[in-house]
Parts: C-alpha cells; sequence; structure tokens
C-alpha cells in the first residue's frame, strides 16, 4: 500500500500544481485582454481623428505655387 499512497500524494501534487498554472494562464490572458482592448480603443480614437484632419484638409484650399516661381 505505500507504493498506493504514493502515487495518490503524486497525482494530488500535480493536480496543485496544474490548478496553479491555469490560474496563472487565466491572469495572464485577462491582462492581455485588457492591453487589446486598450489598444483598440486607441486606434478607434486615431481613426477618428484621421478621419476628421482627413475632412478638414478636403475644405482647405487648393496649394499653388507663388507667382515667384
Amino acid at each position: 500500500m505505500p507504493e498506493f499512497d504514493e502515487r495518490i500524494i503524486h497525482l494530488e501534487e500535480l493536480a496543485a500544481y496544474q490548478a496553479k498554472v491555469i490560474e496563472e494562464l487565466s491572469d495572464q490572458i485577462a491582462e492581455q485582454w485588457k492591453l487589446v482592448e486598450q489598444t483598440r480603443a486607441k486606434l478607434d480614437r486615431l481613426t477618428e481623428r484621421f478621419l476628421t484632419l482627413e475632412e478638414s484638409s478636403l475644405d482647405a484650399p487648393p496649394i499653388t505655387k507663388p507667382p515667384h516661381y
């Protein structure tokens, strides 16, 4: 029976280790998801800013050469 007890202890240790690793991976995924959301929000703001600048540049007078050229 000592061999059986050792196997049970080993399996319990393995299960505890795997539970810890799963929790750590879950935390890392949650952190990365926050970063993805922040990046997406920043991209949306930059896209909106770019579109606004593009629209305002269309209203600008055309660029012409000065008369001395």
